[in-house]
């Protein structure tokens, strides 16, 4: 088994950019995935949630996988594979190797609450596809929580190497480093990201990088370097987004921040609905801040 994992460091869930008719822009998601990297991102993970895989044809799907390769390099693009049968997430997962990426995220079995047996056997499947998968535990939306002793089953039988861990229970971490000392923890919501990092994480599938990446990468840095001064400040200041990466609502406002720091989230594909304007107001209010403070 090869030791290259990928997905360590900073990679940022891509939020999609969308014209005022819903159609993708491929011409600005290239720009926005190099943006990302040249401001100090390790990478992209296209078609989680945050990029609005739910509701995109199969078609655009591909299509997005293949322009974030094509704009960064394949090494650096790690895409969601989720679906709702194994089957469907191992040809993604397929195809994510074709268009040239080492390593593919995926949700468990999400269409009804899958049991234990459920769960190996999705994992099982997808990782015939030959690509090391990094799963994405979000207990809050799937229904399905894998808990650390599952985890270190999926890890113990090769069917997984890391994990992005969403639960927003940050003591999972020290249980997980205890059964699966190799299981890489991957930061998976944004406003845990000090309290994961400085109990080990190896990396972060991030939200609010989209719209602000140097101090997001510089916060991740500071913390899991133990520069906690440094970390503490970050945080604080940068908090009142991050928390929006844990709201229903998180796909509007991480949009709605882009637009306002000068870069192109535009609207989301129903059903999702634009922010309430007391939403709106507080997202506003809380990126102007973090830019008048000198955050990007």
């Amino acid at each position: 088994m090869t030791d290259h994992r990928p997905w360590r460091g900073v990679l940022v869930a891509t939020a999609l950019p969308l014209n005022d008719d819903l159609s993708v822009n491929y011409d600005q998601y290239a720009e926005h995935c190099a943006w990302l990297v040249e401001n100090g991102c390790d990478g992209v993970v296209p078609n989680g949630s945050l990029g609005e895989y739910q509701v995109l044809t199969p078609e655009e799907r591909a299509r997005v996988v293949e322009t974030a390769v094509a704009a960064i390099g394949g090494q650096r693009v790690m895409p969601g594979v989720a679906a709702y049968g194994s089957a469907e997430s191992r040809r993604w997962a397929e195809q994510a190797g074709e268009a040239g990426c080492e390593a593919v995220m995926l949700l468990p079995p999400n269409a009804y609450r899958a049991d234990e047996r459920s769960v190996l056997a999705h994992y099982a499947e997808v990782a015939k596809a030959g690509l090391p998968v990094v799963a994405y535990n979000n207990p809050i939306d799937t229904k399905v929580d894998l808990v650390p002793e599952l985890l270190a089953r999926l890890h113990g039988e090769g069917h997984i190497r890391g994990v992005k861990e969403f639960s927003g229970d940050v003591r999972r971490a020290y249980r997980i480093a205890e059964l699966a000392p190799e299981l890489d923890l991957l930061i998976g919501a944004d406003d845990v990201l000090l309290e994961l990092a400085v109990a080990g994480a190896k990396g972060w599938v991030a939200g609010y990088p989209n719209a602000l990446p140097q101090a997001s990468v510089e916060l991740y840095h500071a913390a899991v370097d133990g520069d906690l001064d440094t970390a503490r400040d970050l945080y604080r200041q940068l908090h009142p987004l991050l928390r929006w990466d844990s709201r229903v609502e998180f796909v509007q406002a991480i949009k709605l921040s882009m637009d306002l720091v000068g870069r192109h989230g535009g609207p989301c594909r129903p059903p999702r609905m634009p922010l309430l304007p007391e939403q709106e107001a507080a997202v506003r209010a809380a990126t102007e801040k973090a830019v008048a403070a000198g955050l990007s």
